[in-house]
């Protein structure tokens, strides 16, 4: 008697560790719950050392075949100043063909193809050789809602978007400030606007939509989103959209010298006593906020361990492409004179890079000060740390209004820190309400909402929960 073929599905990752990382999680559920052969196409920048070690890692995996296609050159094809987004607009479009020669010659035959929110060019592919599509948002159901509404505000609301005092409206959603849009929505005659405008359209074309969210956290959005919803009537919208979340990485088993050394100084520490400072994979500060924040760690008398990398002026996402390439001497010249040997005892530096999850997970963690990543905020959720909002870039200021205002599991400075530097006291004063000491007796309400966010979350991806239903729903589709 033939053995059936297991059921085959490729998955396509744009470049950054924000993309590669959760098309990773998302393989390896596929593979552990639903027993389908999975291979991930990854387009990657070549440059960054983080994202090496990512790949080198999955390629060592036994779970998961991945493919590597180096990003094609786009020089001729993009101005120096050009946006990280149409950046990666113009290599997903260039590697349209390499994907192509992939996905055709590929054994056995994939029954599906899922790819993330910059990678839908790849969905005509799939429909020209018979095979179902979908795309993986690794953000949340509000940010899904903006992309998919956008070409719509683009044509009711004259100017830019920052100029205006009202916020802007979703149906069924709750509406957004204009200072908390996207970052390509900060400036109307930027070319990566016009390159986002065309990422919802191109989701549309898919089979259905997965979205790194849960039932529980966000039903509303998640409601308007989906058939007889206010915002999928205003559009016609014919696909169905499936709360997965949240799927994040998970602690390394084999760990390298230097996080062994991290983990080791983490040991040492009080219970909740160290606040976790880092801006992503890709985020930088201004040399004046740099220094800030080295005060304001100091001022607070708080234990920390910061993940630290070179100053760079004006540009919030200058290390997106290139994310490990600097040492600690390098960096450490930055900071205030006397800070490294002042902190010695209560702080702990990290050049560039750290094995987050092992950190997040420590016992030691009792808060984390973070760009607010929507991978970095879904590693602290499930590990129940409360956070520090501190967004730079992307769709990082909705991310941080939806933490801090709505699910109430951060605090955040009162002006945004792309807007305003954010001076040592509120930064002292910020860390002290995450980090309180054992002879506290004030409630520390942020850290009690997470840990009923964490609960929410880890039921929702337990057999049975929302996200584990929604996940086999989709499976069972795929395998026919």
């Amino acid at each position: 008697m033939e053995t059936r073929k297991p059921t085959h599905v490729v998955l396509v990752s744009s470049p950054g560790l924000g993309h590669l990382i959760p098309v990773i999680e998302l393989a390896k559920r596929f593979v552990l719950h639903h027993s389908f052969k999975v291979t991930i196409l990854a387009v990657t920048s070549q440059t960054s050392r983080a994202e090496t070690q990512i790949l080198n890692s999955a390629l060592t995996s036994s779970l998961i075949h991945l493919i590597d296609i180096p990003s094609p050159d786009i020089t001729a094809l993009v101005a120096q100043n050009d946006a990280v987004l149409t950046r990666l607009g113009v290599v997903m479009r260039e590697a349209k063909l390499a994907i192509r020669s992939n996905l055709s010659e590929i054994t056995p035959r994939p029954s599906a193809l899922i790819v993330d929110i910059f990678g839908t060019e790849a969905i005509p592919i799939a429909r020209e050789l018979n095979i179902i599509s979908y795309v993986y948002v690794a953000s949340h159901a509000w940010m899904l809602a903006l992309v998919f509404y956008s070409p719509v505000l683009d044509e009711l609301v004259e100017g830019q978007y920052v100029d205006r005092t009202e916020p802007l409206k979703i149906p069924g959603c709750k509406p957004i400030q204009p200072e908390d849009v996207v970052d390509p929505m900060l400036d109307r005659n930027d070319r990566q606007y016009k390159e986002y405008l065309t990422i919802g359209n191109g989701i549309l074309q898919s089979d259905g939509v997965l979205v790194n969210t849960w039932e529980e956290l966000q039903r509303e959005e998640l409601e308007a989103l989906r058939e007889g919803g206010l915002l999928s009537e205003a559009l016609n919208m014919k696909i169905p959209v499936y709360a997965v979340g949240p799927l994040v990485r998970q602690p390394e088993l084999e760990t390298n010298s230097s996080t062994e050394s991290l983990l080791k100084w983490l040991d040492e520490q009080p219970s909740q006593s160290v606040v976790y400072v880092s801006f992503g994979s890709g985020g930088t500060l201004s040399s004046e906020q740099m220094t800030e924040l080295a005060w304001g760690l100091e001022l607070s008398e708080q234990r920390f361990l910061w993940v630290i990398r070179a100053p760079i002026e004006k540009i919030a996402d200058a290390a997106f492409f290139n994310t490990g390439s600097s040492g600690i001497d390098e960096v450490a010249k930055y900071l205030p004179e006397g800070f490294v040997s002042r902190t010695n005892e209560v702080g702990l530096l990290v050049p560039e890079w750290a094995q987050q999850v092992n950190i997040l997970g420590h016992r030691s963690i009792g808060g984390f000060l973070s760009h607010c990543g929507w991978g970095s905020t879904l590693e602290s959720v499930t590990n129940g740390v409360p956070l520090i909002a501190w967004p730079l870039y992307a769709e990082q200021r909705m991310n941080a209004a939806l933490l801090a205002e709505e699910l109430g599991v951060a605090v955040r400075p009162r002006l945004l820190p792309t807007k305003k530097v954010v001076r040592r006291e509120e930064i002292a004063e910020m860390v002290r309400e995450v980090i309180q000491s054992e002879e506290s007796v004030k409630r520390n309400r942020v850290r009690e909402r997470m840990k009923e966010v964490q609960q929410s979350g880890m039921k929702a991806l337990l057999e049975g929960g929302s996200s584990y239903v929604a996940l086999s729903k989709i499976a069972n589709t795929i395998a026919g």
